[in-house]
């Protein structure tokens, strides 16, 4: 019996490890739940923005962009609002299709969102029919969630259930859009009908209010958190879109206090969960989801509480802002772990809105290299009302800030385990870490490696969302497989899925420029496999790869895996010409012990055929004996033709 429970004890501690929770309640420290009432602004007279009806100011405020935005609203002043049929929704369960619920409501989120800024910025009236139309839609929707986010229902199933309601990404949006409709227009919408108004807050109080305060069980909230539950993007995102919506609706301080202290608990849980080392798990795709709306959050609640309520100051959150300057490589390019597009960069003026917070020159001079590299200068956000609106007040100031991206010769972030480094133009990156991970790939070991801020040796991302991705059929998708990463499948198995899957003794020595890791246990039983280490080597050369192995039992060849989007020459033996992007390297391997294969992969995808092309290029270098112990040295090196 003491046996068993030291092992469900050790268990638990290595779960815990792997997801890294720690209880630091960085907001819960700030202020309790009677303290927070105390602090809290009256009303809405925390909101930074003019009524509706202060012209001067609503023109001051949009500057130069005010006809950009009446135009977009004009475009839907006759436009005819799509119902999203019951079919739409669930042909999410019949296929696996998120695009047929999806467009219909995408289309009216956006005329929604440009009819609502056009009339803040005109103020003449002219829009207002049109809005009302869709406020009218939105309050006769059954749910304002996604077909692929309702199988959170009891009922498991993708069409809406009138029964209860869900608090998703989309839903919490337009519970933070239609509270700011409401907010500036009722009064305007009082004088064409009363119904109007009341209609839809009595459906935000019933959509939003009621479930936040009520219900439990949203796993994206964080309450009862247990080792081997995940929290990601979805916890600061839906409680940033919360907050606005107590903020704005709830006038009764007791209630309007206990809402905002919840928020508090739930957006701890998230900083409990997540690595303090500032890292996002998810990659960079994601950093405006989940460091992002985690800044959203904080920025609403300082609003709120008069400035008394902020985590600015903590260098936690600041390192959580300066990942994405980090994971910048340059030309476009990103680090992409996880499934994260290997394109991007973010959105430059949340960047340097969230720099200017947290006191960080080095990513308000990366937002303006973004913006001089884009061109763009348009402060519109999308569906995200808050964002633009906080957008239009800093557009002056980022165009008047100078561009600068940060080189640093390294970034080491050693709970997450992730590892940049830079030598005479490489970029190498190198991720440890476990195969759980949020928007998780099995890549325990994995590397991917940039020539002159070109992408050589890759990590694909990942394909369209079907129900396919987040199920558990997830790990027969070929995006998601260690096979198709940078990595060796040992006796020919591949990383199995799950928090004990990890690596172990992962090391970076910043002196001699590596990288290191067992990347053993990220395998199964059937690998056979006592120890391999990997070590990555940068030099002003380029890399060298090393793999220290001990097998339980030689019984097929290893293989080295590397993956290119570029065009390959295996024809002279112990090399792999690589050509990709008008980089051109060379892939040393020992020609006695390796027959190299290559294998293309199409793209018929268009997410991954708009960045890597037709087709992705799976090298393998096969060995060509199977042995039980041994070392194998590979080496990327800058062709000299």
């Amino acid at each position: 019996m003491k046996t068993r429970c030291l092992f469900l004890l050790v268990c638990l501690l290595v779960s815990w490890q792997a997801y890294g929770y720690t209880e630091r309640n960085l907001l819960q420290r700030e202020a309790g739940r009677n303290e927070l009432e105390r602090m809290l602004v009256p009303g809405c007279n925390w909101v930074p923005y003019p009524a509706y009806t202060d012209r001067a100011a609503w023109e001051s405020l949009f500057g130069s962009y005010k006809d950009s935005f009446i135009r977009k609203g004009e475009q839907y002043l006759d436009y005819r609002w799509e119902v999203v049929t019951a079919t739409d929704y669930m042909e999410f369960e019949r296929s696996g299709d998120r695009q047929q619920m999806e467009a219909p409501f995408g289309r009216n989120n956006r005329a929604l969102v440009s009819l609502f800024l056009a009339e803040l910025a005109e103020g003449k009236g002219r829009f207002t029919d049109q809005l009302i139309n869709g406020v009218f839609l939105y309050c006769e929707m059954t749910s304002w969630s996604l077909s692929a986010h309702l199988t959170v229902q009891h009922s498991k199933r993708s069409l809406p259930d009138y029964k209860e309601n869900i608090i998703d990404l989309t839903s919490g949006d337009f519970g933070a859009i239609l509270s700011w409709v409401y907010y500036f227009f009722h009064t305007e919408f009082d004088r064409v009908n009363p119904v109007i108004s009341e209609r839809l807050r009595a459906e935000l109080q019933t959509r939003i209010l009621e479930p936040y305060m009520n219900e439990d069980r949203f796993w994206w909230m964080g309450f009862g958190w247990e080792p081997g539950r995940m929290l990601n993007n979805w916890n600061p995102w839906c409680n940033a879109n919360v907050l606005q919506c107590f903020l704005l609706l709830e006038n009764d301080p007791a209630r309007r206090a206990g809402a905002v202290y919840r928020t508090m608990q739930s957006v701890d849980r998230f900083l409990n969960y997540i690595h303090a080392d500032g890292a996002c798990e998810e990659g960079p795709s994601y950093w405006g989801h989940a460091a992002g709306k985690l800044f959203d959050y904080l920025q609403v609640l300082s609003y709120g509480t008069g400035g008394r309520m902020t985590l600015f100051k903590e260098p936690m959150i600041r390192r959580m802002g300066e990942y994405i300057a980090r994971s910048y490589v340059g030309n476009g390019w990103v680090v992409n772990f996880a499934d994260a597009s290997a394109r991007g960069g973010g959105d430059p003026l949340l960047i340097y809105r969230y720099g200017r917070a947290v006191g960080s020159d080095e990513m308000k001079g990366y937002a303006a290299a973004l913006m001089q590299r884009s061109g763009k200068t348009d402060p519109d956000a999308g569906r995200d009302v808050f964002r633009t609106l906080q957008a239009l007040a800093c557009a002056g100031e980022l165009s008047q800030t100078a561009p600068a991206l940060a080189t640093p010769p390294y970034t080491w972030y050693p709970e997450t385990e992730f590892c940049y480094m830079r030598a005479n133009g490489w970029f190498f990156t190198a991720k440890g870490g476990f195969n759980n991970e949020s928007h998780n790939h099995n890549d325990v070991g994995t590397f991917s490696l940039y020539l002159n801020a070109v992408p050589v040796l890759i990590d694909a991302g990942v394909g369209t969302y079907t129900c396919q991705t987040f199920s558990s059929e997830r790990y027969t998708i070929w995006t998601m497989q260690s096979d198709y990463h940078n990595l060796p499948a040992i006796n020919g198995v591949a990383q199995a899925f799950g928090s004990r899957y990890r690596a172990a003794g992962t090391k970076f020595d910043a002196r001699r420029n590596t990288f290191s890791a067992d990347i053993a246990p990220a395998y199964p039983a059937e690998a056979k496999v006592r120890q391999w280490v990997r070590t990555y080597a940068l030099s002003g050369n380029g890399v060298r790869i090393t793999d220290a192995f001990e097998l339980e039992e030689a019984v097929a060849p290893n293989r080295l895996r590397f993956l290119t989007w570029g065009e390959t020459d295996c024809s002279e033996p112990g090399k792999v010409k690589i050509v990709a992007g008008g980089e051109q390297v060379v892939l040393s391997y020992d020609k006695n012990a390796f027959v190299p294969e290559v294998d293309a992969v199409p793209l018929t995808d268009p997410r991954l055929s708009t960045v890597w092309g037709d087709a992705v290029r799976r090298i393998t270098l096969r060995a060509v004996q199977p042995v039980k112990k041994g070392k194998y040295v590979c080496t990327i090196r800058q062709s000299e033709e």
